[in-house]
């Protein structure tokens, strides 16, 4: 075997589950929405077997809702699944920053600042997508640095359930707290003072909760 081999594309399960988490995200497929695997397919130019594999893991996720022989559609934001999920990343994401502070260089550092700066810009330009983008990469640092990989792994599996209400947040004017929580994060991450990165981390998180986890519109509770 070499090293010098053919680099495997990205499978096309994993391109349809990224345009359909964002097409639910966005509202674009809103809660209730009806799915047809077929019509699907067709829109994203894919065959129907990657879109039913997007579609199990949406499921998996609790962001669709499926009865067999039935129907499939997009599942409503449910307050109490959502506060839930919410409540297991905060306190991921906690745990992982208070691992990972002793362990942060330099460039980790610098890769939360550039993420931060890209998230300010998300928000300048009203772009509710890339501002999670930029979030998640900022999060992500930490989750990296620490190196726990169950740790990782779950908050892989239930931030999918919390997308709707980060999105309905950056969308908004309260959104400008978190990027300057972020700062402080950094700072205090780079000072290399763990409690009061945790404490800021949970606030992050925590802030979310406030902005909307409560049902709304096409909501359930």
């Amino acid at each position: 075997m070499t090293a010098l081999e053919p680099v495997p594309r990205r499978l096309l399960r994993d391109e349809a589950y990224d345009a359909l988490l964002e097409a639910i995200v966005s509202g674009e497929l809103p809660p209730g929405a009806k799915l047809s695997d077929a019509e699907l397919a067709q829109r994203l130019g894919l065959s129907r077997a990657p879109v039913r594999q997007a579609l199990a893991r949406l499921t998996a996720e609790r962001l669709v809702v499926s009865k067999p022989q039935s129907y499939t559609r997009v599942a409503p934001v449910v307050a109490r699944e959502t506060r839930d999920a919410l409540a297991v990343v905060q306190a991921m994401h906690a745990l992982a920053v208070r691992e990972a502070v002793p362990l942060m260089t330099g460039e980790h550092l610098g890769r939360m600042r550039t993420a931060n700066a890209a998230f300010v810009r998300a928000l300048d330009a009203e772009d509710a997508m890339a501002a999670l983008a930029a979030d998640d990469a900022l999060h992500a640092v930490p989750l990296e640095v620490c190196g726990n990989a169950a740790l990782a792994e779950t908050v892989r599996r239930y931030t999918p359930l919390l997308r709707r209400l980060e999105r309905r947040r950056f969308s908004s004017a309260a959104a400008r707290a978190s990027a300057e929580r972020h700062d402080a994060l950094i700072e205090a991450c780079a000072a290399g003072e763990v409690a009061a990165a945790v404490e800021l981390s949970g606030e992050i998180w925590g802030g979310l909760d406030a902005a909307g986890a409560d049902s709304g519109p096409g909501d359930a509770t």
